[in-house]
Parts: structure tokens; C-alpha cells; sequence
């Protein structure tokens, strides 16, 4: 259907277009082939959730980088918000720009380092807080903005043992004393990132803490305790971490995975109720008979031992399915489970639906979520990978519509 043009509809043709049909019709394109169906009252819930973990003194960050860990940023940050997030974060600066040109108007912390005048400049104009890691960001930054005539509220992030981004601890208190100093920078935020937060063994992530600590108090001997300035917010837990101890909460919290329902590590399921927010879903489009010994997609990696009643189904590894998950996942259809079979090719997959005689072109296929009484999950992926439920989230590729349900 082209937009614009008149629709006719058995005898009668209507040259305004009626938007509840354009929207129908839309919709039924969308979810023609295959598409990611994202529950946005999941999502809320989750958040409800999380800060009945918290203080009330305790803000909750959402992470929302990645497009929202695939499941759309701006509806997901929006959702969010009216949830309760009080924050919000993403890793590059268009990431941010999109947010606020969606009329986002929470704090954004942009957790990526940037290096640049121009980057600073669109920072400061679309009023994101972005994070020092060195002392030669902020000169830079400091630099930028005298010349534009504007402050800034930024966050320095200190390393404590990732050996990522952030200036290494034993130097946090000079850091923190250079951004103290410098013209047009306000200092918001300190804050550190655990690398083990997910491990039922907590020794490194104290190690961190009280590298943390002993930064945090460093900096606290040398405020000025008769300063009318607030004392920067505070931050180091990611969802495990969260999860795991609130001890770790300070003054805010960073949740990404649990946002989306997952959990970082099998011993932290008992701590919260969380739902997955995100389904994969496609359509059948042929259904044939094959019969024994016939090979099946490139390479022939799987070979019918009998007749078997074959569906093709319109996703692929252009889409977003790992190809090594091929001949090693079962999907739902009508609350059955499927095996799929043969290597999964760049757009479509292969199902043994012998026990679905009746099964017809059209209907809806689920690989991730669902469907009675089986579900299928992002983890169920990762561990057939040997790999993490982020990286599952995150590699379903933009062709697939996402398709936003249960929203508010």
C-alpha cells in the first residue's frame, strides 16, 4: 500500500484515507513476516520492581544504550520514566540525541568517552552529562565550554578494577581535584563499574568496593563542608550488583539487564520478580513434504530419516538468529514445542512440523517467549552459545519491526 494514494475497497473508493484503516493495515504489514513484540507493561512492572529494592533516598538509573538493548529506545525510555526511572543512560552520543529529540527530558548520563570539540558542543546543546575518564577529556572539556560561555554538569567515573574506561583509583583524588578546579564544570557524579558483580563469589567486587570507598572518602576530607554545593551523587552498582547487596545502592542504582526482565546470574532469580519484555515472532511461509533421506539447507547438516513434514519460516541470521544455533533449538507454535532444522540460513529457518499435520502458511511462530506452558528465553540461547543474554538481546537487527504491546 502506498501512503497517499486513495484505497479501494470492493465497490467503493476512499480518497481521504481513514486512519483507523491506514493504521490496520500498517500493523498487518508489520507483522507480516517477522517482528520483535516488546511488552512495555513488563518492562514498567520490572522498574516497579527494582525500586521496591531501594531506598527512597536511592534513584534508579535505566540503561537504555544498545536501543534499549534491542528493545526500542524511545518507547522503552519513555516507559520507563513513567515508571519511575529518574535517570536514564545510553553509550554514544547519538543515542542521547535521539532520546532528547524525542522529547525525552530526564538527565541522561552518557557513559561513552568522547574526544572531540564538535562532540562537546553537542553535548553541551542538547544538555547530556557525559563522563571524564582522564584529565585530558577535561581540559577539553573545560576548554570548549569556556568558549561557548556555558556550564556543564558532568560525572567522573573512576577505575576500581574493570580496566575499562575512568582514571585508575590510586589517582581519583587528583581527578576529582582537576575537575573541582576547572572553569564551566560542574561536577554531578563520581562513579565505577564492577566486572564481577554476577559472580556468586563476591571477593572482587569488595576489592572494588573498597578501592570505591576509599576514593569516596578521600574526596569527602577534602569538600569543603561549609560549601553551598551538593556533594556529587554517587554510583556503582549495575542490576547484579543491585541485586546482590544493598549496601551497594548509594545514592543510585544502574539497571540494564533486569530492566528487561532478565537476570545477570541464576542466584539473584529469588531476589525479584522480573519478566521478560521482549518476544520473537515470524510467520510460516510454505509447508511441504519431504521425504526420507532428502537434505535439508546448505550443507545438508541435517538429513530427514523419515517423511517429514517440513515449515519454512521468514527469519534468519540477517535478522538477528545466530547461525551456530542451528539443529539446536526447538520454537513454538500453538504451544508446541518445534525442533528447527538444518543450518539457519540469512533470512529464513526450517521447522520438523510432522507432529502439526494441519499447520498452515501464515501462522505465527515464536522463538523467543511464550507460548502455554513452555517459554523460551534469551538465556536458553546463550547457554546453547556459551555466550551472555545481553549479546542475545542486542543482536536482533533493525529490519525487524519492533512492535510495541501492553502500552499505556
Amino acid at each position: 500500500m502506498v501512503i497517499g494514494k486513495s484505497i479501494s475497497l470492493g465497490n467503493t473508493t476512499d480518497q481521504s484515507i481513514n486512519s483507523s484503516l491506514l493504521n490496520s493495515e500498517i500493523e498487518v504489514g508489520i507483522r507480516q513476516r517477522a517482528w520483535v513484540e516488546v511488552d512495555l507493561e513488563a518492562i514498567a512492572e520490572n522498574v516497579r520492581q527494582i525500586k521496591r529494592l531501594l531506598s527512597p533516598q536511592t534513584s534508579l538509573m535505566a540503561v537504555v544504550k544498545a536501543d534499549g538493548y534491542g528493545h526500542g529506545a524511545v518507547a522503552i525510555a519513555k516507559t520507563v520514566c513513567q515508571a519511575g526511572a529518574e535517570w536514564l543512560a545510553v553509550a554514544t552520543l547519538p543515542e542521547g540525541i535521539e532520546l532528547r529529540d524525542a522529547g525525552i527530558k530526564k538527565p541522561i548520563l552518557l557513559l561513552g568517552a568522547v574526544h572531540t570539540e564538535a562532540e562537546v558542543q553537542a553535548i553541551a546543546h542538547w544538555q547530556l552529562q557525559p563522563t571524564l575518564c582522564t584529565p585530558q577529556q577535561a581540559l577539553l572539556f573545560s576548554q570548549t565550554l569556556s568558549e561557548l560561555d556555558q556550564s556543564l554538569a558532568v560525572q567522573i567515573k573512576i577505575d576500581t578494577g574493570m580496566s575499562r574506561l575512568g582514571t585508575p583509583w590510586q589517582q581519583g583524588l587528583e581527578f576529582f581535584q582537576l575537575v573541582q578546579r576547572l572553569p564551566n564544570l560542574e561536577l554531578a557524579g563520581i562513579y565505577s563499574h564492577f566486572a564481577t558483580a554476577d559472580s556468586p563469589d563476591p571477593t572482587v567486587m569488595r576489592q572494588q568496593y573498597y578501592r570505591f570507598e576509599n576514593v569516596i572518602n578521600e574526596i569527602r576530607d577534602q569538600w569543603q563542608s561549609d560549601s553551598d554545593l551538593k556533594f556529587p551523587l554517587l554510583h556503582i552498582a549495575n542490576s547484579a550488583a543491585t541485586l546482590a547487596d544493598p549496601n551497594l545502592h548509594y545514592d543510585m542504582v544502574r539497571i540494564g539487564l533486569g530492566l528487561y526482565g532478565l537476570y545477570p546470574a541464576p542466584h539473584l532469580e529469588s531476589v525479584v520478580p522480573l519478566k521478560p519484555g521482549m518476544q520473537i515472532k515470524a510467520r510460516v511461509t510454505q509447508v511441504k513434504t519431504i521425504e526420507a533421506g532428502t537434505g535439508v539447507s546448505y550443507g545438508y547438516q541435517f538429513i530427514a530419516k523419515k517423511q517429514t513434514r517440513i515449515a519454512v519460516v521468514g527469519i534468519g541470521y540477517a535478522d538477528g538468529i545466530p547461525r551456530n544455533l542451528s539443529n539446536k533449538i526447538k520454537v513454538l507454535i500453538r504451544g508446541n514445542l518445534v525442533a528447527q532444522i538444518g543450518n539457519i540460513t540469512m533470512d529464513q529457518i526450517m521447522l520438523d512440523v510432522s507432529d502439526i499435520p494441519d499447520l498452515q502458511v501464515g501462522e505465527v511462530v515464536t522463538l523467543l517467549g511464550q507460548e502455554g506452558e513452555y517459554s523460551i528465553s534469551a538465556d536458553d540461547w546463550a547457554n546453547i552459545l556459551n555466550t551472555i543474554s545481553w549479546e542475545i538481546l542486542c543482536g536482533f537487527k533493525h529490519r525487524l519491526p519492533r512492535v510495541n504491546i501492553n502500552s499505556k
